[in-house]
Order: C-alpha cells, then sequence, then structure tokens
C-alpha cells in the first residue's frame, strides 16, 4: 500500500519577524490554505522560528513544499517538508 503525502507541511528555520499572516502569504500561490500558523513560547509568545501550513489538497501541498523547501526567505534558509504525524501514546498494562 502506498502512503499518502499529507496535506500538512512543517516549516523550519523561519524569522524572527515573520507572522502567522506573512506565513500564509508565502503559501498561499500553491493552494487554498486550511489553517497557517507558527509555534511559540508559551512564556513569551514569540515565535520559535518553526510552524504548519496545511492545505486543502494534497496536490498543493507538494507543489509548495517543491517550490519554497531550500529557498532564501527574509533573508532565511528555509525548509519545507511533509509534517509527520503524531500517534497518540500507548499505555501498556503490567
Amino acid at each position: 500500500m502506498a502512503k499518502r503525502f499529507t496535506t500538512q507541511l512543517f516549516v523550519s528555520r523561519l524569522s524572527a519577524y515573520t507572522t502567522d499572516q506573512s506565513l500564509r502569504q508565502l503559501f498561499a500561490p500553491f493552494g487554498q490554505i486550511i489553517e497557517a500558523r507558527l509555534i511559540r513560547d508559551q512564556q513569551t509568545q514569540r515565535p520559535k522560528g518553526f510552524g504548519f501550513i496545511t492545505f486543502e489538497s494534497e496536490d498543493d501541498a507538494q507543489k509548495a513544499l517543491k517550490a519554497l523547501n531550500g529557498k532564501i526567505v527574509n533573508g532565511r534558509l528555509i525548509f519545507v517538508e511533509a509534517a509527520k504525524e503524531v500517534e497518540a501514546p500507548t499505555t501498556s498494562l503490567k
């Protein structure tokens, strides 16, 4: 069985000046975006330099990944990859 490509992308090495809106604008030319969010420090609320983009379709996500991975944005070399699915922790009874 072939593994499906995800509609969610992980973006790292973003500039400290990147906002949720500028992240959305960067990826908007590649398709319909469901969500664009930066991960923030809980105490300071400053962006940590990475975030997630969720597209409506897998094709749009793949186009964005190919076009933006390894590009320089706001003076920073960014990396874009498919977000990994996080499995719920399992509890084992001993």
